[in-house]
């Protein structure tokens, strides 16, 4: 036998565990619209891509997204500061583009409690799966310029010189945007969290 085997998978995605716009007959569970009509906050884009070890653009990964609301509440029944009446779940799904491309409309999230009771920097949550990864690889958003990120407590778990992997960055225009690139392995691999 010669030539490579495949290994254990958790992609390439079939296009129903991307819902958004209606293609099935079935209510769209989640998107990467997060934006509700009875959310507050400031407005925001997360835009990017994901990279393969080589800086080649992977055009069938799917990110997964989880956050809190602009007053840092989790709509989740644990967190019971949660508004009960808030449509604004939190939670979004984007698959990339054949340029590896993504991008997510939500709301900046607010301060969460740290494990240590502290507040933690507003973050996003972020889970990317991709062929030939077995499980997902968890990492986190953090915002540029943003004076929480020097009190956090998971951010300064990482090396002064890794953290720039987490941060994302502002770009210019009319709508808050943030640049998030996503590198799977390389010399700018983004940081992931054994979770």
């Amino acid at each position: 036998m010669s030539g490579i085997t495949p290994s254990q998978t958790v992609g390439p995605y079939f296009k129903y565990g991307l819902t958004p716009g209606g293609a099935y007959q079935w209510n769209d569970a989640f998107g990467n619209d997060l934006v509700t009509t009875d959310v507050t906050g400031e407005r925001i884009r997360i835009v990017g891509r994901v990279f393969d070890g080589d800086g080649k653009p992977i055009g069938d990964s799917m990110l997964e997204i989880w956050q809190a609301d602009a007053q840092g509440r989790f709509a989740d029944p644990q967190d019971r500061r949660a508004i009960p009446n808030s449509a604004f779940k939190g939670f979004g799904r984007c698959g990339t583009d054949a340029d590896g491309a993504f991008s997510f409309s939500t709301v900046r999230p607010g301060k969460v409690p740290g494990p240590d009771g502290k507040p933690q920097a507003p973050h996003i949550l972020l889970a990317v799966y991709a062929r030939g990864m077995t499980q997902q690889a968890m990492t986190r958003i953090y915002f540029d310029g943003d004076a929480a990120n020097a009190a956090d407590s998971i951010l300064a778990l990482v090396p002064p010189d890794r953290r720039a992997t987490l941060i994302a960055k502002r770009e210019a225009g009319e709508v808050a945007t943030y640049r998030f690139d996503v590198h799977l392995q390389g010399d700018k691999e983004t940081v992931f969290f054994d979770v």
